[in-house]
């Protein structure tokens, strides 16, 4: 298994998808799915580009920009960081050594459900930041985006003396 993230940079905040297997399919599946749950104006609204590495998971980006029929109405852009230049979207990374707190690298995804990324992503994601004025990422998204699409999305803040940045998060 592994994990599509989706880092939305003004906020800090990130989604991420449990796949089976690192495949173009289960990316455009997760991105058929969310323009499905959220609705058209909301996803081209929260995602009016895609910058992501070159990855073969994103080969096929023309079915990721136009939905199930490969053409039509554009709901999206997928644009490509240059090979070797991870600073291209070095934001995320953040994120990403957050995740490896709780998953520590080296340790397998097949034992995780959906749900369990869900809890790990709602704790990275109410973790307060400095550079975000001592708010957190889902605080600043429901400031840009509003409660009701975090609900769509599933994500909940935790409590600030909740939070667990580590492997217990899991067991």
């Amino acid at each position: 298994k592994s994990l599509l993230t989706v880092h939305f940079v003004e906020s800090s905040f990130m989604l991420a998808f449990l796949r089976d297997a690192n495949t173009s399919q289960s990316v455009i599946d997760i991105f058929d799915g969310l323009y499905s749950l959220i609705g058209a104006d909301a996803f081209t609204e929260l995602f009016p580009l895609i910058l992501t590495d070159n990855g073969s998971e994103f080969s096929n980006p023309k079915r990721i920009e136009f939905g199930p029929s490969g053409k039509g109405h554009l709901r999206t852009r997928v644009f490509y960081c240059d090979a070797g230049s991870p600073f291209q979207k070095g934001a995320i990374e953040v994120n990403h050594e957050l995740i490896r707190r709780i998953i520590p690298k080296g340790k397998s995804f097949d034992s995780l459900t959906q749900e369990d990324v869900m809890l790990m992503m709602n704790h990275i994601n109410s973790y307060r930041r400095k550079k975000l004025g001592d708010l957190s990422p889902f605080e600043v998204f429901q400031t840009f985006h509003g409660e009701e699409i975090l609900v769509k999305l599933g994500a909940e803040l935790i409590p600030p003396q909740e939070i667990t940045l580590r492997p217990s998060l899991l067991r």
